[in-house]
């Protein structure tokens, strides 16, 4: 076993694996950003190296500062753990030329499975099924277009070097396929420089079904399955294991099929072999099909540890140190079920973009399993994928892990940015998820619901009127029957604002006046009960008073001082703004020209996503304020359309 390894990656995943490490008696070593330099990652470990500025093309993904690093610190080995250098070949070869063990596949399995279509070809060599669809080099427009009639609408476009659902699009129609083809080659030459494409059928009824294997390089195992069907924008929200509706005869056809994947190219080390589901009428054995195998720990293998009871960066940390399998396919345990829910810092109303901020207040109820790499006090910065944390909770049954799942994120209390913490809410609680009956297109079918933003009711107004009025320090202690106390109270939640009165009528008793309604309150423990209800645990930081309403969400409020209420009015429809911080892609207008409603006028790039700002209505461009390659910060004015004299 190692003595020493370093983890060339940051956050939960970072903090995770230096665990298992310093379980097994590992030394671990951190590398961070400037942005990352108080991280908990750094924290989590042994020692720290500092590798370069936040972005992450001038740190995490310099191999060589990375491999100086390992050197310099005497680590033995490098687990890459997942994104930045985790599935790039050169920096495997690199690694194993500085005398280091890669803590993962070998550049050649890598390799092979890095191009989608080179991988369908080798698959099918192997015997594995393979959705139909066009894998070939001929990249021409107009032949790909035939390739797309051959197969018959609907169709999707996919860049063979794509992942995280970038350079994907699906089309319905031929008349739209031309356009459709433009975007995910536009889109897969921003991300990973090669605008490649393949075509395949579009199941209509999909679910996505991965099976988690292990190799030692020479044989492989598999430990069953995840379902990840619940998807937005081709990514992740909720995963489980094992799979709702799965037979014996299904798993063990999958199983057997994700082995010979692995074993064709010699594996070594924790994969993800990705398969596409036809749900419709239940899951056969003749009804799935390879979609790409993800040569790399997964986000989501805490499900399949909760499910096994192992621990799979233990079982990287061995075979990488030159151990065989630890566990035979007979032998290894399959136990109840398991969800993750991801944690992330994201406005879903908004259409789920991406967001920054603080962390005031962070807490997470007992019972669950958390992989998280922030602390309260922690910014979410523009620089990294914005996920909080992993949420993961385990059953004797899928009814009894989803309640679970329900209510720990029902407990849980996230202050300082938005997040998709009731979007999750609402989907644990959907009727057909807890019925089984998923499939990829659950989360669009019924994303009005899920991602409505309800408001607070009474008894949260009344509970953050009370936080802002209660002096709190026992100063309600000299309180006098005769002289009550009374205070009128304006608060600010989204732009709207709520005035209210509070009448104190003794140390434990007041009275709320909200519009026409009064509401009766009483002091319980440290807060307030609200018309003979509990609103929520309310708090005060970060200068915001932040009701943690449960199931309902949480609401989030700022006192307003009258007096100092900022007199200049917003720029309205005439100003374009980012929505939030991020890199300005492109501009594609100029001063003078004319615009329609509703046509793209930039892309600002944030989060690993891009995002297209539209004009808000006609007109003509009155000047550019920002130019492409600016970083950018939310708010800030991007283009201003001459004034409508209209």
């Amino acid at each position: 076993m190692f003595k020493k390894i370093l983890i060339a990656n940051r956050g939960e995943i970072a903090a995770r694996i230096a665990r298992t490490a310093h379980r097994l008696g590992v030394a671990t070593v951190a590398v961070y950003s400037d942005a990352d330099a108080e991280a908990a990652h750094v924290a989590a470990a042994d020692e720290a190296v500092r590798i370069g500025p936040p972005a992450p093309a001038e740190s995490y993904l310099r191999a060589e500062r990375i491999i100086e690093a390992a050197l310099a610190t005497g680590s033995q080995a490098i687990h890459p753990g997942y994104g930045f250098l985790s599935e790039n070949p050169d920096f495997v070869e690199a690694v194993e030329a500085a005398g280091l063990t890669f803590i993962g596949p070998s550049a050649r399995a890598i390799r092979a499975m890095g191009l989608k279509d080179a991988a369908k070809a080798l698959m099918e060599a192997a015997g594995v099924p393979v959705v139909p669809g066009y894998h070939g080099d001929n990249q021409d427009d107009a032949h790909l277009e035939g390739a797309a009639d051959a197969i018959g609408y609907p169709v999707l476009i996919k860049a063979v070097a794509g992942g995280g659902g970038k350079g994907m699009r699906k089309v319905a129609r031929a008349a739209d396929f031309p356009a459709a083809l433009a975007a995910a080659r536009s889109e897969a030459r921003g991300a990973f420089g090669n605008d490649a494409v393949l075509i395949e059928k579009y199941i209509e009824r999909p679910r996505h079904i991965e099976v988690q294997v292990f190799g030692d390089g020479a044989d492989a195992v598999h430990l069953y399955e995840r379902d990840c069907s619940l998807q937005r924008r081709h990514q992740k929200v909720i995963e489980e294991a094992p799979a709702p509706g799965m037979t014996p005869e299904m798993r063990a056809a999958m199983g057997e099929a994700a082995v010979r994947a692995a074993e064709a190219i010699g594996y070594r080390g924790a994969g993800t072999v990705e398969f596409i589901v036809d749900g419709a009428g239940g899951l056969r054995p003749d009804r799935f099909w390879f979609m790409e195998m993800n040569t790399r720990l997964q986000v989501e293998h805490p499900v399949t540890e909760a499910v096994t009871g192992l621990d799979l960066v233990e079982w990287q940390l061995r075979v990488a140190a030159g151990e065989g399998l630890p566990m035979r396919q007979d032998d290894i345990p399959l136990t109840g079920h398991a969800f993750e829910a991801r944690l992330y810092a994201e406005d879903v109303p908004a259409g789920f973009l991406p967001a920054t901020g603080r962390l005031t207040h962070l807490a997470f109820p007992p019972g669950l399993r958390v992989d998280t790499g922030v602390r309260p006090g922690d910014a979410i910065s523009p620089f990294y994928d914005p996920m909080i944390a992993k949420i993961v909770a385990h059953g004797p049954t899928r009814a009894v892990a989803l309640n679970r799942l329900a209510r720990g994120l029902e407990d849980t209390q996230v202050a300082g940015s938005v997040t998709n913490l009731a979007f999750l809410g609402r989907l644990a609680r959907h009727a057909g998820f807890a019925a089984g009956d998923v499939d990829t297109g659950l989360i669009e079918r019924d994303l009005a619901a899920l991602a409505a933003a309800p408001g607070p009711a009474p008894e949260h107004l009344a509970a953050a009127l009370l936080a802002a009025a209660d002096p709190g320090g026992g100063a309600l202690a000299g309180f006098s029957l005769w002289a009550p106390l009374r205070r009128s109270l304006t608060l600010s939640r989204d732009g709207d604002e709520i005035t209210g009165a509070v009448m104190f009528e003794g140390p434990d008793l007041a009275a709320v006046e909200i519009a026409e309604a009064t509401l009766a309150a009483h002091r319980e423990g440290e807060g307030w009960r609200v018309g003979g209800r509990s609103p929520g645990r309310v708090l005060k930081a970060g200068g915001a008073i932040h009701v943690f309403a449960g199931a309902a969400g949480t609401f989030s409020f700022a006192p307003v001082d009258p007096l100092e209420r900022a007199a200049a009015a917003g720029a309205g429809t005439d100003v374009i703004e980012a929505p939030m911080p991020g890199l300005v892609k492109s501009i594609a207008v100029v001063a003078g020209d004319e615009v329609t409603q509703g046509q793209p006028l930039a892309i600002l790039e944030a989060m690993k996503m891009e995002h297209a700002l539209a004009a808000p209505r006609a007109g003509r461009v009155a000047e550019v304020l920002a130019a492409a390659g600016a970083q950018v910060e939310a708010g800030a004015a991007l283009i201003r359309l001459e004034e409508d004299e209209a």
